[in-house]
């Protein structure tokens, strides 16, 4: 049973990042280009409900394992530099990869087997390692019970807004709204914690990349279900293009995969687990790692916009 669901959930989690705003270059592109926080805002409302799950987990005493964070450190301020420049040669982060293979753009295989070749470059050909471990939070081993009422009146009207709006006929109820849809990911993957503990397709790729398949166990059936998901998902919702490569196009996502393989080494943790795991932990190293992704990207993407203005105009 925990195999099917876990199965069945990262199916759904693949069918999700191509219904949602899961891409940070994306939700970043529509800050800088349209002025519009909606992605990038549903990214941040999918950390806190992840948190919210976390909280109410081990309330419960139905929390997995843990794995243990890392302390504040410069390795992630240039891990997360060098995500964002990778995310935007590659064209897209973890999450954004995932949504262009499950629409047909085959240029974006190359961008696992760069993340490979970066995991293997950081941890053997570099030496590169982050920080010594530390223990989990305190406020995890010891919930505040006042919390948990906290979180389920704030589900409670998130699903009353929900449910007020679609009577007065919103167009985004939809749960495979975008907003929405990144919300089923980040839930998704917290039952997936459930199942088989910490997951995330990154960490897998990480994994492989150091030879550690015995640590795999269920968890390495998981990324082909994902992958399986986003490719249904781009079928279903019309995505589907069916772009053979340019060698390009092949270059730029083997390269800006290599970059974020070894950011993720250095963070350590790619966007993905940084959005559903590092954050919603309040571990420091993820924030820093994430604020300095998202001012590369938000600078890398304004070069961009003024050299293209400055083209138009000349």
């Amino acid at each position: 049973m925990i195999l099917l669901a876990s199965v069945l959930l990262a199916l759904l989690m693949g069918f999700a990042v191509q219904r949602g705003g899961t891409c940070m270059v994306a939700a970043l592109e529509e800050v800088v280009y349209r002025r519009r926080w909606a992605r990038f805002r549903a990214l941040l409302e999918t950390s806190l409900w992840v948190l919210g799950g976390f909280v109410l987990l081990r309330a419960l005493d139905r929390l997995p394992m843990v794995p243990m964070g890392f302390p504040l450190h410069w390795h992630a301020a240039l891990g997360g530099a060098l995500l964002g420049v990778g995310a935007f040669l590659n064209g897209g982060c973890a999450f954004g990869v995932v949504a262009r293979i499950g629409s047909g753009q085959w240029a974006w295989l190359a961008t696992p087997l760069g993340f490979l070749a970066g995991f293997g470059l950081a941890g053997h050909g570099l030496g590169m390692t982050s920080a010594m471990p530390v223990a989990i939070p305190e406020w995890m081993q010891q919930v505040p019970i006042g919390l948990v009422p906290l979180i389920i009146a704030a589900l409670v009207a998130r699903l009353g807004w929900l449910a007020w709006n679609r009577y007065n006929g919103s167009a985004d109820v939809s749960l495979w709204s975008p907003h929405h849809a990144t919300i089923v990911l980040g839930v998704s993957f917290l039952l997936l914690f459930v199942c088989v503990g910490a997951w995330s397709y990154t960490d897998i790729l990480a994994e492989l990349a150091t030879g550690r398949l015995m640590e795999l166990g269920l968890r390495g059936l998981l990324l082909p279900a994902m992958f399986a998901g986003a490719l249904l998902g781009g079928w279903s919702a019309g995505l589907w293009e069916h772009r053979w490569p340019s060698p390009r196009d092949l270059v730029k996502c083997f390269c800006g995969g290599v970059l974020m393989g070894v950011g993720a080494t250095l963070v350590p943790g790619g966007n993905d687990s940084l959005i559903l795991f590092g954050m919603p932990l309040l571990w420091p190293n993820a924030w820093l790692a994430f604020a300095c992704m998202c001012v590369v990207v938000v600078l890398t993407l304004w070069l961009a916009k003024l050299g293209k203005g400055q083209g138009v105009r000349s």
